[in-house]
């Protein structure tokens, strides 16, 4: 089954990433942090930051938030016009698919999903049924490390403002679990209906959705012949063109660092980015690290990794691999991804180790030298990721 990211009020990741929108900040599963990226904070409305000028346009910067988490657009481009109903534009789009997909609206195709637990199939929208046929597939492709269904274990954790160091007792981690299972999600595609077997279960697809609307919005952007942005949406990330003469550069998180530190870089153009970790929301007990990202196969906190970053053609992609990986630990995890067409992952193991896929190459040393000759398919590691429970 997939991995589960809790997200607000006990919520898992999956459904986090399509969470209430006042909770945003708690709701970023992983924090990428870019060259091109101010410090954010959140707003409820899209605001431009003053363009950096240059020969070929300039950059500009707009925020807003929705599905749960904070959603940030960086343009290159000369028309501020232009950059500015796109940025509108995509911020509409994401708000519309918030209303398909979030488990806090009562009327998106999820909550009416869960609402039939057990009773009814229920009509959805196309790109509801997309999605939740892709979800299958991955389910399978993993052999269950993938599971929409963990929905089954929103409330169980305490990682967000209840958040007060108590483990749920493991009767009740055990009733959680037999109320998950993806073979229990009956998909009709004649009837474009979706049915739970089983009261008392519940799917999310904030493990998925939030890539989607990623896509969406580069489509948008592309749509108004804008070719030079990065779209991100908490811990998904569209990279499109390049920043005037030079290429994107992202950055992985450090996972014991500080919330804003990066222990490697890449560059990257026209591809997708998104990373898994299990460091944004938890404590640390008895030495032990208890965080949002639950393996659905146990309901416990997984321990194989600490982070997972995926690099792919699309968001939806991405956004699908890099929990799931991270589930699989890093032996089955690359074994996997090594398999995936188009798919590349970073994987900080749980000793620490920094492991990659066979398309990419860690480099280290003379950081301005890398720099220097560029960084398409390396990732060059700034300093060890921080060491800490």
């Amino acid at each position: 089954m997939a991995a589960l990211e809790q997200g607000g009020r006990g919520e898992s990741r999956a459904a986090a990433r399509t969470g209430h929108p006042r909770r945003a900040a708690a709701f970023v599963a992983a924090h990428l942090v870019f060259g091109v990226f101010a410090a954010a904070a959140a707003v409820t409305e899209a605001a431009a930051q003053p363009p950096e000028r240059g020969d070929e346009g300039g950059k500009l910067h707009f925020q807003a938030q929705s599905m749960g988490t904070l959603i940030d657009i960086t343009l290159w481009t000369a028309d501020s016009a232009r950059a500015q109903s796109a940025a509108d534009a995509v911020f509409g789009e994401f708000r519309r698919l918030d209303g398909l997909m979030s488990n806090w609206i009562e009327t998106s195709d999820v909550s009416r999903i869960n609402a039939a637990a057990g009773v009814r199939a229920v009509p959805v929208s196309d790109e509801v049924l997309r999605i939740i046929v892709l979800a299958q597939k991955v389910a399978r492709k993993s052999g269950g490390a993938f599971d929409i269904t963990v929905g089954a274990y929103r409330g169980l954790w305490k990682f967000d403002d209840d958040l007060d160091g108590s483990l749920p007792a493991p009767a009740d981690v055990a009733a959680r679990r037999r109320l998950t299972g993806y073979r229990d999600l009956v998909v009709d595609l004649g009837q474009r209906t979706v049915k739970l077997r089983r009261k008392g279960m519940a799917i999310t697809l904030g493990g998925i959705a939030k890539g989607y609307a990623v896509d969406r919005a580069a489509a948008i952007m592309r749509d108004r012949g804008i070719k030079d942005f990065i779209v991100q949406a908490g811990g998904d990330l569209f990279v499109s063109g390049t920043k005037g003469p030079n290429k994107w550069r992202v950055g992985i998180r450090d996972p014991r660092g500080a919330r804003d530190a990066t222990f490697a870089l890449t560059e990257l153009e026209d591809r997708t980015f998104s990373t898994a970790g299990d460091y944004e929301r938890g404590f640390v007990k008895d030495g032990v690290r208890y965080h949002h990202i639950l393996d659905p196969k146990t309901g416990y906190p997984t321990r194989g990794c600490r982070s997972v970053t995926v690099i792919a053609k699309d968001a939806l992609t991405a956004d699908a691999w890099d929990t799931t990986l991270l589930i699989l630990g890093p032996e089955r995890g690359i074994k996997l991804a090594e398999k995936l067409p188009d798919i590349e992952a970073v994987f900080v193991d749980a000793k620490n180790r920094v492991r990659v896929t066979s398309g990419l190459t860690i480099v280290d040393g003379d950081i301005r030298a890398h720099l220097a000759s560029g960084l398409a398919d390396k990732i060059l590691i700034l300093h060890p990721p921080t060491d800490a429970p």
